[in-house]
């Protein structure tokens, strides 16, 4: 048996899990195959393939050119970029992991957004450079106590966020589609409506699922709305965010700036658009890359696929 294990990007795979103790053949792919002819090709001689997260699709048309496949491990317990039903009605098991639900892989996320946050309003990337420059202080950094944090989106990330914030001395408000009164409350926030949120907040953190309710989520309307020493955040997906506007916006020095986790294309071409944009902080979709997360994700990958050849099949996220 043959197991290909997809979008190493930093090839530690092998390092995060037992794959010796499987009576298979594993390979380790560290390039992304964006291409889904390509993609096809170079899986066709595998019976099992381990995909992290949403990095490459398996729509129905790349399921149903690899025959052999019988097992698809993704990492987390959700994945849009899969054809769950054509999975299924092809014969292959779907199978999840832990890790992508659990506080274990939230926080790091919530992590990294602060992380962000004060990157931006503290300059610290624009003070790295200038020291290695052989240069000292230049601009003066702007401090969270006192500002107004808005989370759009006050699910488990989100509320982690929030809690940061009111710890730091900010006025946490939040607003999502079905958010109540109470439920911010709980977690020390207040609701306000949508237009409220994005006019008000001194930095606005993106914490929403992608669904169709939710592409374009924050359009050029949105932003229009923003202070413009405002800074806006996403960890959340690229496309939650129209990216276009987004960086018209920056470009034109409306918003004071970005932190940026997540793109509509993912790895970002060489051409892309946000590797010019100014006013930014970029990081490569790293906001659930930890040693804890992947040690999780991967060693429940190789459970997944033991527990499948015994027969009995675990975390199946396609069962009819």
């Amino acid at each position: 048996m043959r197991i290909a294990v997809l979008d190493d990007y930093q090839g530690v795979a092998a390092e995060y899990a037992d794959w010796d103790s499987l009576p298979a053949q594993v390979e380790f792919f560290h390039e992304h195959i964006a291409d889904p002819d390509e993609l096809v090709r170079r899986l066709a001689p595998f019976e099992v393939v381990a995909a992290m997260r949403e990095r490459t699709a398996f729509p129905r048309e790349v399921l149903a050119a690899l025959p052999r496949l019988r097992l698809l491990v993704t990492t987390g317990m959700r994945n849009a970029a899969i054809d769950m039903v054509a999975a299924r009605e092809l014969g292959v098991v779907v199978s999840g992991t832990g890790g992508g639900g659990s506080d274990r892989a939230w926080a790091p996320t919530a992590e990294l957004t602060w992380g962000l946050i004060f990157a931006l309003l503290r300059g610290i990337p624009e003070h790295d450079r200038r020291i290695r420059e052989g240069g000292w202080q230049q601009g003066v950094g702007l401090e969270v106590a006192g500002r107004t944090l808005g989370v759009l989106g006050l699910g488990r990330l989100g509320t982690q966020v929030a809690t940061v914030g009111r710890a730091f001395g900010m006025d946490v408000i939040a607003w999502s589609h079905h958010l109540t009164d109470e439920a911010a409350a709980a977690v020390g926030a207040r609701r306000v409506e949508k237009e409220e949120l994005f006019a008000t907040s001194d930095v606005l953190t993106v914490h929403t699922v992608l669904s169709e309710r939710t592409r374009g989520l924050v359009g050029a309307a949105e932003l229009a709305l923003m202070k413009p020493t405002a800074y806006l955040v996403n960890t959340s997906r690229g496309p939650v965010v129209d990216e276009a506007a987004l960086q018209a916006a920056l470009r034109a020095g409306r918003l004071a700036g970005a932190g940026v986790d997540v793109f509509s294309r993912e790895p970002l071409p060489p051409d892309d658009p946000w590797r010019t944009t100014p006013r930014t902080v970029l990081t490569p979709h790293v906001g659930y890359v930890t040693d804890g997360v992947y040690r999780a994700f991967y060693t429940d990958t190789v459970e997944s696929v033991a527990a499948w050849l015994r027969g009995a099949p675990v975390r199946v996220l396609n069962a009819g």
